[in-house]
């Protein structure tokens, strides 16, 4: 019997399986927990009132973050967020070294910070990024290099520069 990838059970499995990718995601494009809280909550709706047939477990992870990436996206066109003013948030990590890679990558521009964040902290591959992102490989790979090389600069040359 073929196993369907639609009935509740699963979708309940699947939140709880992806509920920490679709939060860093939200997190790392909005640099803001109430943001990424909405963001998450919007997915998981959307994901749960969806009638869409998935094919595969691989499927509806690539469909999460895709959703997750217009979520974050559409946050920043919402006139309130445009009329407020983003505080700064505290995060606790247990290594040094983490905390300053963390807000090194938070400086980076938008595209750059999204393909680094699939890159190493979902560990997908650039040809999966790139169909994700309805972009080239090339295009991938030449923003991880850049982004790399950003993160290169701020992380020695202690860089607080903007982009």
């Amino acid at each position: 019997m073929h196993k369907t990838f639609d009935d509740s059970v699963l979708k309940h499995e699947m939140v709880e399986k992806y509920f920490d990718t679709v939060y860093r995601l939200a997190y790392s494009q909005t640099q803001n927990a109430h943001r990424a809280d909405d963001v998450l909550q919007e997915v998981f709706l959307r994901y749960i009132k969806t009638d869409k047939k998935f094919e595969s477990e691989e499927h509806i992870k690539a469909w999460l973050i895709r959703v997750t990436i217009n979520c974050s996206k559409s946050t920043f066109t919402e006139s309130f967020v445009k009329k407020t003013v983003p505080l700064t948030e505290d995060i606790a990590f247990e290594i040094p070294e983490q905390e300053d890679i963390y807000y090194a990558v938070a400086k980076l521009p938008k595209k750059y910070r999204l393909v680094i964040h699939l890159f190493y902290y979902e560990d997908l591959s650039v040809k999966h990024i790139a169909k994700l992102l309805n972009s080239k490989e090339s295009t991938v790979k030449s923003q991880l290099h850049r982004g790399r090389e950003m993160l290169k600069s701020i992380l020695e040359g202690g860089s607080d520069f903007e982009f």
